[in-house]
């Protein structure tokens, strides 16, 4: 378990889950993102990657990143923590600004930070495998002020759809370096890299505040500058969010896999993680292939936490009987 200290957890959860929209979309036509839906009738994948924040740290210094247009659909759920807690993008422009702006707003509060970013829409069989990775990635920040930890999963199968770190040699210090990243392999490239060693990519990220920060101050140095001075504007008006929304309205898009970490690789190193059940729920083909190997949990830990919006077990049965998608 986390010990006190300087670590805070910033859930992921403003993305659309486009990926997934065929599941994830009602009878009606409405799209319930991914994050707000449930492996069963349980608990939300977004609730699932809280619990998983709280194995680190507290709900005082866990944030949660979410969409202004998902409105609807986090307000209820998320009412427990503090409001600052809770940093709402008035815009989508891609995963790098969804990390970039809560980032600034922890660091605001807590120049020390050591972070941990957990995506809100995975799934993972063996909650502790992964983690005690995350309390060994913890415990390396002591010695790593500069550089940032990614977790790389060791594969159970070939998968093309999930994208890939190709690890180096080790650091000597417990990790290993980063050689490039493979998005989407065919499943012969996949299995090329399986066999030379590589991991699957879970976004799942440590590291201190101040070296995140820097990885972007070094890609994109003039977005931090004017994403800082709107907050500041913000805080000293008083305003909710006023000078940022507008902000976002000319900002690029930043995705940050492609445009922060790829491009320093020399900054990263990856920590691997035994296979532990991890899924990332991106295709319909990879909710059978979790349904087949995840246990209903029992009822009564259902009744103790909120459901999520939509069954993806339920969509997939319906989906199953209409298209003939493979069983669970």
């Amino acid at each position: 378990m986390f010990q006190e200290s300087d670590t805070w957890a910033l859930v992921l959860a403003a993305g659309d889950g486009n990926r997934l929209r065929s599941l994830t979309t009602v009878a009606s036509g409405t799209n319930v993102p991914k994050q707000f839906c449930s492996l069963y009738e349980g608990p939300s994948l977004l609730h699932e990657a809280l619990c998983r924040a709280l194995a680190v740290t507290t709900q005082d210094r866990t944030c949660v990143v979410v969409a202004e247009q998902h409105r609807g659909w986090w307000e209820g759920p998320l009412w427990s923590l503090p409001p600052e807690n809770l940093i709402v993008q008035a815009h989508n422009r891609g995963t790098g600004l969804g990390i970039l702006l809560p980032l600034l707003h922890i660091l605001s509060r807590d120049p020390h930070a050591q972070l941990v970013l957990l995506p809100s829409d995975h799934y993972v069989r063996q909650e502790a495998l992964l983690a005690c990775a995350l309390e060994e990635a913890l415990g390396q920040l002591e010695w790593r002020f500069d550089e940032t930890l990614l977790l790389g999963v060791q594969p159970e199968g070939l998968d093309p759809d999930l994208g890939y770190i190709v690890p180096g040699p080790s650091d000597g210090r417990g990790a290993l370096m980063v050689e490039r990243f493979v998005e989407k392999p065919s499943l012969a490239v996949a299995s090329e890299l399986i066999r030379a060693g590589g991991l699957w990519n879970t976004f799942i990220v440590v590291s201190t505040g101040l070296a995140l920060l820097e990885l972007f101050r070094k890609r994109f140095p003039e977005i931090v500058s004017v994403m800082s001075a709107a907050l500041e504007s913000d805080r000293r008006s008083g305003s909710e969010g006023t000078a940022v929304a507008e902000l976002y309205e000319r900002l690029p898009v930043v995705d940050f896999s492609q445009d922060i970490l790829a491009e320093q690789l020399s900054d990263l190193r990856v920590l691997p993680v035994a296979p532990c059940g991890w899924s990332d729920l991106g295709t319909p083909k990879r909710v059978s292939e979790a349904l087949r190997c995840a246990p209903r949990p029992e009822q009564e830990r259902w009744t103790r936490l909120s459901t999520g919006y939509l069954s993806l077990a339920a969509q997939h049965e319906r989906m199953r009987a209409v298209q003939g998608i493979g069983g669970v």
